[in-house]
């Protein structure tokens, strides 16, 4: 009885001297992970997949900026349809079946898709910087091909910096694995402080100042605009304006507090010193933390969008399938 009790916490029984250790879940806490992160998984791959059939079937939605939010979209639902489920079997059973190659394989595979995710969002900020700050030169300036140029670049370089982030883990994945079972990443600190600053610290500072620039404009535009209706509508012009004034402060705050609540625990070895690992509760926490990110994205980027709520119940309610449904009008 004593052996088998032991066998049973093992991934491998049959490899004892040699396999990791399996955490003893009740089968309670078991169903509650699965549920949760299930559930995560199907609104991530929901939401994202709402803003693909709205972009990708409504003519009037094929957009420069939508381009953006499509490539936003298509990176955060293969979070949702690729890296959530596997991470979640890991995380449930801490133990890592499907070998080494695998397992180097699906860390890339995170890496690129949140590089990306990254990407898109500092895109969608330099589109939002030019549309608001140089309105008549936003139709010349940013064109449906540049647009596309811009997005395909974006992923080739998300591709070609992770493989050479990862190559070590990519060329000997078993290296860093102290037992069968074990699917484990690491980073040194010098390549971690080196992608701190190209995956982080450059994008953050440049998405917080094209949006704070674009707050500022849109601000006053808006007062300017009301100064030359407020001897008609009174003080109202001025609720009016405070209320636009809160509305950007909130929308702004969002954007870049969601993006930093998600992301910076992640980059907390690199800002301490240590080398990044995806091993311990601390570092599957900030994992989730991260994937989250790609469920929350369609939230930010879409909903604040009327085209977007008038799209899902189109979409929702399937008459997006009646003739013609393409031609319909979202603004």
């Amino acid at each position: 009885m004593e052996t088998s009790s032991e066998e049973a916490e093992l991934c491998f029984p049959q490899l004892f001297n040699t396999s990791c250790s399996r955490i003893r879940r009740s089968r309670a806490e078991a169903t509650l992970l699965y549920t949760v992160l299930s559930l995560m998984a199907l609104l991530t791959v929901a939401l994202n997949l709402l803003v693909i059939i709205s972009i990708t079937h409504f003519r009037q939605l094929y957009t420069p900026t939508n381009l953006v939010l499509l490539s936003l979209a298509c990176s955060d639902i293969f979070v949702g349809l690729v890296t959530m489920p596997i991470e979640g079997l890991h995380t449930i059973g801490a133990c890592w079946f499907l070998g080494n190659h695998v397992c180097a394989l699906s860390y890339t595979i995170s890496f690129i898709l949140t590089s990306a995710s990254v990407g898109n969002m500092l895109l969608i900020s330099v589109d939002r910087y030019v549309a608001i700050c140089n309105p008549l030169r936003y139709p010349a300036t940013v064109t449906l091909g540049r647009v596309k140029i811009s997005i395909c670049l974006c992923w080739v370089c998300s591709v070609l910096y992770n493989c050479l982030v990862l190559k070590e883990n990519l060329i000997a994945p078993w290296k860093n694995s102290s037992c069968e079972g074990d699917c484990v990443m690491v980073i040194k600190y010098i390549t971690g402080a080196v992608d701190l600053m190209i995956t982080f610290l450059i994008p953050v500072t440049v998405v917080v100042v094209l949006y704070t620039r674009v707050f500022v404009v849109a601000i006053s535009q808006a007062r300017h605009i009301l100064s030359q209706t407020v001897s008609t509508r009174g003080t109202g012009g001025t609720v009016v304006a405070r209320k636009s004034e809160r509305k950007a402060a909130r929308t702004l705050g969002v954007v870049v507090v969601v993006f930093l609540i998600c992301f910076c625990p992640y980059y907390y070895p690199a800002f301490s010193g240590q080398n990044t690992s995806n091993t311990g509760s601390a570092s599957v926490f900030v994992t989730w933390l991260l994937f989250i990110n790609s469920c929350l994205n369609p939230l930010i980027y879409a909903f604040f969008y009327p085209w977007f709520r008038k799209a899902m119940k189109l979409v929702v309610t399937l008459k997006i399938l009646k003739p013609d449904s393409c031609e319909a009008q979202m603004f």
